[in-house]
């Protein structure tokens, strides 16, 4: 079956989500896919706690517990990717946009950019594809790409670290 969707059944089904209580939505057909989440809970902070504790059967009892653990079943929080930390020589390189990151302008060509590349601000450096839109997103300093930590194809976050850049 094949889904097809115009601007006027989107602007609908938004509008109808809006008046819901639906925390999370997601709708895919043959050439798109809508992903909604709002209101959902911030990850819990980190924080050092001590070691746990281990009692053997004879004082079981007496060792209190000093974990408390609240579990929601109808919410699941994905930890945010690990991302090596910045150091402070270089430049990063961030999403403008939630999408979908492309390397290249096309599945059989180079990409834009490769790891000891120098480049030039206003050079483009990957595609961030949001509602079939494809955003070319360009740099905004010259340098030598030293890391690009997202893999081809993969979905993006507002605000996540693309690529790292050692400025000249």
């Amino acid at each position: 079956m094949t889904m097809q969707l115009d601007h006027e059944q989107l602007h609908l089904l938004l509008a109808a989500l809006a008046e819901s209580d639906i925390q999370e939505f997601r709708l895919e057909g043959d050439d798109f896919r809508l992903e909604i989440r709002r209101n959902l809970p911030s990850p819990p902070s980190t924080y050092l706690s001590p070691p746990p504790q281990v009692a053997t059967s004879s004082d079981a009892a007496s060792v209190p517990s000093s974990e408390t653990r609240v579990e929601s079943p109808s919410v699941a929080l994905t930890p945010p990717p690990v991302v090596p930390a910045s150091r402070a020589d270089l430049v990063e390189i961030t999403a403008p946009m939630v999408g979908t990151f492309y390397r290249a302008p096309g599945p059989e060509e180079s990409p834009f950019v490769e790891v000891g590349n120098r480049i030039g601000v206003g050079q483009t450096v990957c595609i961030l594809e949001a509602m079939k839109l494809m955003n070319e997103l360009e740099s905004e300093v010259s340098g030598e790409v030293v890391e690009i930590l997202v893999e081809n194809g993969t979905p993006v976050e507002y605000g996540e670290v693309l690529m790292r850049v050692k400025p000249v």
